[in-house]
């Protein structure tokens, strides 16, 4: 009887990986960074193990959508306080803050758990084109 093969800590190597959301569909885009962060790409994929590997996002500002989706659809927050709901549209969002929508995407497609949280860390989303991790050599993902 064969025994399932479990990646060791000291076994997994971590690639840094740069994508470009410059008219990339929102949806799409943040199903593979999802993919990549959760290393569903790797050959020792497992669930359960942090066997991804970290994602670069630039000209978040940039994303589109289809459909009617920049007037209705809605970011909501809540304060824990009476009457604390706050909503924002996507269209004002991507004017305030881009980077949090390409977050809110790809959360929505991680384990809403520990491992999830852990998961989130290892994307970095910037505005503009440029980003602070020239020093870690992200490949461009294809």
């Amino acid at each position: 009887m064969q025994k399932t093969y479990y990646p060791k800590p000291d076994e997994i190597t971590r690639d840094w990986y740069l994508v470009d959301a410059n008219g990339e569909n929102l949806g799409r885009l943040a199903a593979q960074i999802a993919g990549v962060l959760l290393g569903k790409h790797k050959p020792d994929y497992t669930p359960g193990v942090d066997t991804g590997d970290f994602v670069v996002v630039i000209n978040a500002e940039r994303v589109t959508v289809t459909g009617n989706k920049l007037e209705e659809k809605y970011y909501h927050r809540h304060s824990n306080y009476p009457g604390g709901l706050t909503s924002i549209s996507l269209r004002d969002q991507l004017k305030k803050h881009p980077e949090r929508v390409i977050q809110a995407a790809v959360w929505g497609m991680l384990p809403h758990n520990r491992y999830g949280r852990k998961l989130i860390k290892k994307l970095k989303v910037f505005a503009g084109p440029n980003h602070s991790h020239e020093a870690q050599q992200p490949k461009p993902l294809s």
